[in-house]
């Protein structure tokens, strides 16, 4: 499986990126800037029908990780709605801070998941864990008591920038959280506005079906991500326990774990992806890579365009993965993405 003839040529990609780029470089250093370009005060992605996000982890290699900072990278890429990691919101509302380096355990964890993990980058993940686990009691103390106010201001704050938050992915519901973290990260993303919750699928058909239980007390949804251990029946247990369990599906992870016929999964499974994260990852018979857009099998552009056709409603979310060119940075990487699925769109 390769969409080759169908994709947008790397020159056009390029071409059409810096076009965009020079629209969106005009919103400004103010988090409030405006897009002169199009006399439009707001960015807006949502192009065809179809609306583009990113998830702020596509900016966690950028130095400041604020929230306001986090806006403002969003902003000059040009898109106007997100899936927010918790860090950002947590940190505004008055998390614990942590010594911890994110970014390397992070890195450590890929590799763990990946298997490309070293024996002493083993150990060194191992250590990092301890010192996260005492971390963690703490911050499920401070979200027992936290109040919803600081979560609302950042909401105005963002929507008054004209970005909307539709999924929040806080580190708050897995096995190891309690229930009243579980419970305040349904009431933060309700504050936050976001539609639904994401996760990494725990793989315990008992914890879907209480966090589909505890979602339906709230009116948030639960979107399971997966990543190469996603198959077509992946969330069919999950989504047969509750209404309220549902899929952040991950286009380009199951292209990289081998599925056959990857636009099936949109097709079959639309009325219950709340979002759905694109890369280009190329198929295990290619190094499963996650490389630049248009240089992998991952059917970025039949994906958006039957997006776009069948009027599905879902966010397309880009998920910045692939490494960072030399002398570029996430902003202008994530501007190029944008640049590829617009011309998807529109061609």
């Amino acid at each position: 499986m390769n969409n080759k003839k169908n994709i947008v040529s790397r020159r056009n990609f390029i071409s059409s990126s810096a076009a965009l780029a020079l629209g969106t470089t005009l919103v400004g250093p103010n988090i409030f800037g405006r897009n002169r370009l199009l006399n439009s005060p707001f960015p807006n992605s949502k192009i065809k029908g179809v609306q583009i996000g990113v998830i702020t982890y596509s900016f966690r290699s950028m130095p400041d990780q604020s929230a306001e900072a986090t806006l403002q990278y969003v902003l000059e890429s040009g898109i106007n709605a997100i899936e927010l990691m918790g860090d950002p919101a947590e940190s505004f509302a008055g998390k614990p801070k942590s010594s911890l380096d994110r970014r390397t355990l992070w890195g450590l964890m890929r590799s763990k998941r990946e298997g490309t993990i070293t024996a002493a980058d083993e150990k060194k993940l191992k250590e990092m864990q301890k010192a996260m686990d005492v971390y963690n009691e703490k911050v499920a103390t401070w979200r027992s008591q936290v109040s919803m106010d600081k979560f609302k201001e950042l909401k105005k704050m963002y929507n008054d920038a004209g970005v909307t938050i539709y999924a929040f992915k806080p580190n708050a519901f897995g096995k190891d959280n309690t229930d009243e973290e579980i419970n305040y990260g349904f009431k933060a993303a309700k504050a936050l506005g976001a539609s639904h919750v994401t996760l990494e699928h725990p793989s315990d058909d008992e914890h879907t079906k209480k966090l589909g239980e505890m979602a339906a007390k709230h009116g948030i949804y639960v979107a399971y991500h997966g990543h190469t251990q996603q198959t077509p029946t992946f969330w069919d247990t999950a989504l047969e326990q509750s209404k309220y369990n549902a899929l952040n599906l991950d286009l380009g992870h199951f292209v990289a774990a081998g599925n056959e016929a990857p636009l099936d999964i949109i097709a079959d499974k639309h009325d219950h992806i709340l979002s759905m994260h694109i890369k280009d990852r190329q198929t295990p018979a290619h190094g499963q890579g996650n490389v630049v857009w248009g240089e992998g099998d991952t059917p970025l552009v039949e994906a958006l365009q039957m997006m776009r056709d069948n009027g599905y409603s879902f966010p397309a979310t880009i998920e910045l993965e692939y490494d960072i060119p030399e002398g570029s940075d996430a902003i202008t990487e994530v501007k190029n993405c944008l640049a590829y699925a617009k011309e998807a769109l529109e061609g």
